[in-house]
């Protein structure tokens, strides 16, 4: 673990309500499953340059997962619901990144892109660097960061 990520998960771990999320996301059984992008740029900018991470001001919290066996958009729905099944607070967005290329041409735009091969592949393409990043517990509940850009961003508040 490089000395950003160890700054990163400092951060998640003093957070008792992003380690809730956390927790439910690890626990739903949904496969290769992390939170990633806005809630982790308001936690640590909160954090580090604000006046504190407030779960309130939370517009969604995006849950990536990875699951090639089914691609249809019932399965983001029924990961959602799974989610807010055991915690109603936080307002969650699961999406598929495996099933990504079966809607994004037509949602965005464009070229039809290649199917992802992984949630890293996945995160590597989100807009900006300081939100190209995601978090999970792993199978031993450690923090694990996925950020194919660096954390410098994130960290630096850029």
């Amino acid at each position: 673990m490089t000395d950003d990520e160890r700054d990163l998960c400092d951060i998640v771990a003093a957070s008792p309500w992003v380690l809730r999320a956390l927790t439910v996301v690890h626990d739903s059984g949904l496969p290769d499953a992390w939170i990633g992008a806005g809630t982790l740029r308001d936690l640590v900018w909160g954090e580090r340059y604000g006046t504190g991470f407030d779960p309130g001001s939370v517009r969604d919290v995006d849950v990536v997962f990875f699951d090639p066996d089914d691609l249809s958009r019932d399965n983001d729905h029924r990961a959602t619901d799974r989610l807010a099944a055991a915690w109603a607070e936080p307002p969650w967005e699961a999406r598929n990144q495996a099933a990504v290329h079966t809607w994004y041409a037509a949602k965005f735009g464009g070229e039809e892109i290649e199917a992802y091969r992984s949630v890293a592949e996945a995160v590597a393409t989100w807009p900006e660097f300081a939100t190209a990043v995601a978090v999970r517990l792993d199978a031993d509940d450690r923090l694990a960061v996925c950020a194919p850009y660096g954390l410098g961003d994130l960290l630096g508040g850029v």
